[in-house]
């Protein structure tokens, strides 16, 4: 655990626990639907708000959390589904597609209704861009390889409701995404021996489709984005 060795052998980190835990019910409470403030103004707030050692724990944390409560509500989803149907789902964290491409139509996307109460376009938003803008740093306060992991998850889900699961891709939609690929980019940089990229992102790495992007207020179409060229980009540079 190279990660573990470099916190024990360089330097003493100062952590502030209490601290950690205010910054998370500071991003929980204050931000989210209920801010009534548009979401790329609370990720800019709530990004600032995440500063130092301790933000970057608190960032670190909200997408281990969030991936591992969309993990448990899709394996509910799919326990639920076979007992109203006899169907059995596959539910495999390191691809989830298989599962959407099965049964999109019959799965609720997880990550705009999860416990934790972290909204993708706000909260997860915001802890994707500060783990990605300090990726140099994460060595010394957590272990990257599964964070790296989490973020993948994460990705994987969003970029599968765009395609199976009726989630509608607006300009909040595809921040998040662009996000999510750019500090992927930045923590596999970071990292001495990177993970290999999952099969979902190798898969839409092979494609060269493109998506309209939606005006948030309304129907209109503002522009599009292809994963495919984004992701090789950002990922095979």
């Amino acid at each position: 655990m190279r990660w573990l060795q470099r916190l024990l052998g360089g330097g003493r980190v100062q952590l502030d626990p209490e601290r950690q835990q205010a910054l998370l019910r500071d991003l929980q409470h204050g931000y989210g639907t209920q801010a009534r403030v548009p979401f790329p103004a609370q990720v800019e707030a709530a990004t600032g708000m995440l500063d130092g050692d301790d933000g970057l724990v608190v960032a670190a944390r909200v997408l281990h959390q969030v991936a591992d409560e969309a993990h448990l509500d899709l394996r509910s989803q799919a326990q639920d589904i076979h007992r109203r149907t006899g169907r059995r789902l596959l539910v495999h964290r390191r691809n989830y597609r298989p599962l959407w491409m099965e049964a999109g139509p019959g799965l609720r996307w997880p990550l705009f209704a999860l416990p934790c109460g972290f909204h993708p376009y706000a909260q997860v938003a915001a802890a994707v861009t500060v783990v990605g803008g300090r990726a140099a740093r994460l060595d010394r306060v957590t272990d990257p390889n599964p964070l790296a992991t989490h973020l993948f998850e994460v990705l994987d889900l969003t970029t599968a409701g765009w395609e199976y699961g009726r989630v509608r891709v607006d300009t909040d939609a595809a921040a998040l995404v662009d996000r999510l690929i750019t500090s992927a980019a930045q923590i596999l940089a970071a990292m001495d021996d990177p993970p290999r990229l999952p099969p979902p992102v190798r898969a839409l790495m092979r494609r060269n489709n493109t998506v309209d992007v939606h005006d948030p207020a309304g129907p209109r179409a503002v522009g599009r984005i292809n994963l495919g060229a984004r992701m090789r980009e950002q990922l095979l540079a």
